[in-house]
């Protein structure tokens, strides 16, 4: 497995609508053991394959975070929220592209998700809690939307900012 480079906002290519997985491949399933190696060495709960620079709609995930507690990776190739609760939850949301920047999102308690797993096989299965936010944020991924997308305006500009200025001061590195 590779670590990859995990891109930075503001990128173009996070803003993009990814590409359906028409079907799979051992670049892809290799992809996504890379992404999950990412993932977990930044460390993180999710990653989208646009955030390592691929236009595909892929996600991995594991919310499992507790010592001693088993790890539960998924990986998802074409997710799609099916379903949703009308309760609603917020929690402070972080990303790997937007480094040690934090805000609040309102989004569905519970989700139900349809995903085509690793060996090509269709799984469903409903999430609750931080699973429920964490798939959701990474699926926003996978439509061009960054969780300060749902921030008030002024925050969002200083966010950006903030990471335009990190941008600048790694290129001098």
């Amino acid at each position: 497995m590779t670590k990859r480079p995990i891109l930075i906002h503001p990128d173009p290519r996070l803003k993009k609508v990814s590409a359906p997985v028409p079907d799979l491949s051992d670049a892809l399933r290799k992809l996504a053991d890379d992404m999950l190696e990412t993932m977990y060495d930044a460390p993180g709960i999710g990653l989208a394959a646009p955030q390592v620079g691929v236009n595909s709609r892929l996600i991995v995930l594991d919310c499992v975070k507790a010592e001693g507690e088993t790890p539960r990776p998924l990986i998802m190739f074409n997710p799609e929220i099916i379903a949703h609760s009308d309760e609603r939850s917020t929690y402070e949301e972080g990303c790997l592209s937007i480094p040690e920047q934090y805000g609040d999102v309102e989004r569905p308690a519970e989700v139900s998700v349809r995903w085509i797993d690793r060996d090509g096989n269709e799984q469903q299965e409903d999430f609750a809690g931080l699973w429920a936010t964490c798939v959701q944020h990474e699926v926003d991924h996978l439509d061009g939307k960054l969780f300060i997308d749902y921030l008030k305006p002024l925050r969002r500009q200083l966010i950006t900012r903030r990471m335009q200025k990190l941008k600048r001061e790694r290129t001098r590195v």
